[in-house]
């Protein structure tokens, strides 16, 4: 979609929408230019030195390696979000640099998780995709595989076994269709040589999911968390976490360090570049929390969580 054409349909939906959503399309018209660039962008992902390693990709893609497997979680790689909301940094990694055998978890149907084109650019690479209750009639024919998982089911392949767990969210992908998909979200634990991490995707404080999820996996070493948007809380509380939210739910889920995601790639909220990474910061230092526990990446960062 050209900039005229994307304009058009905001200004359009302007004037349909109440005043918070009209707040948020009024920043997404004036945001849209090139998506800042990374002055050291990674090439080769793949760390031989790492039992546990995450690149921080942008919004809720990362890589994650645990030893010789690899799981990409809902990989958007496209300049906008559903066309309408621009990218405000260049992805943390270029689709082409990405190791082959992917496993692709998909979190829910919104533009943002699950975007067609980006999964078009890694055709090649793609061993499976998985995604919540009825995501899966939603996908376009690609070659790859293909699996709905509901919570608590486990798809599993070469020792990999990833485990649909509870979250709190909305199932469609447009608003008018969320009483069609009413478990289209969901989030996931990537198993694999001892190591276990969690993917929350999207979603709300939902401490009795975390508890269940917790007494399932009691042993997480590393817990990707969205902490953002957060502004204004009246109306994004009905569907995200903010930071302190976060942070109780990395308590909760009891796992060993937090990496958080969901922030400073798209414009989706009033909140500003750099405002969730500080109210986070902010909330740990109340908390006594420090960078050793929470990795506070930026994009286009890889951390090693285990080294071999």
């Amino acid at each position: 979609m050209t900039y005229r054409a994307t304009a058009v349909a905001c200004s359009i939906l302007l004037t349909a929408l109440g005043c918070t959503a009209s707040r948020v399309l009024g920043r997404t018209l004036r945001a849209f230019r090139a998506p800042k660039k990374l002055e050291h962008r990674i090439t080769r992902p793949e760390r031989s030195d790492a039992r546990l390693a995450v690149l921080w990709v942008g919004h809720a893609t990362a890589l994650v390696q645990i030893d010789d497997r690899f799981v990409l979680t809902d990989p958007v790689f496209t300049r906008t979000a559903g066309g309408v909301a621009p990218r405000l940094v260049e992805p943390g990694v270029d689709p082409v640099n990405l190791p082959s055998k992917l496993a692709i978890v998909i979190s829910h149907l919104h533009f943002d998780h699950l975007s067609y084109d980006s999964l078009a650019m890694l055709e090649q690479k793609v061993d499976v995709v998985l995604l919540p209750p009825g995501g899966r009639e939603n996908l376009p024919r690609y070659p790859f595989e293909s699996r709905d998982l509901a919570a608590w089911q486990t798809y599993e392949q070469a020792g990999l076994r990833i485990t649909a767990v509870p979250v709190s969210h909305a199932g469609g992908r447009f608003r008018v269709d969320n009483a069609w998909y009413p478990r289209a979200f969901t989030g996931y634990v990537f198993e694999y040589h001892g190591i276990s991490v969690y993917f929350g995707g999207d979603t709300v404080f939902d401490g009795s999911a975390f508890r269940a999820t917790a007494r399932r996996f009691p042993s997480l070493e590393l817990a990707l968390l969205p902490i953002c948007p957060i502004a204004p809380r009246s109306f994004m509380q009905r569907a995200h976490m903010n930071p302190a939210q976060a942070l109780d739910a990395f308590r909760t889920l009891g796992a060993k360090r937090m990496l958080p995601i969901h922030f400073d790639t798209f414009i989706n909220s009033e909140d500003r570049p750099g405002d969730c990474g500080l109210e986070l910061l902010g909330e740990m230092s109340r908390r006594g929390i420090d960078l050793g526990q929470v990795a506070l990446l930026g994009i286009g960062e890889q951390r090693v969580f285990v080294r071999k």
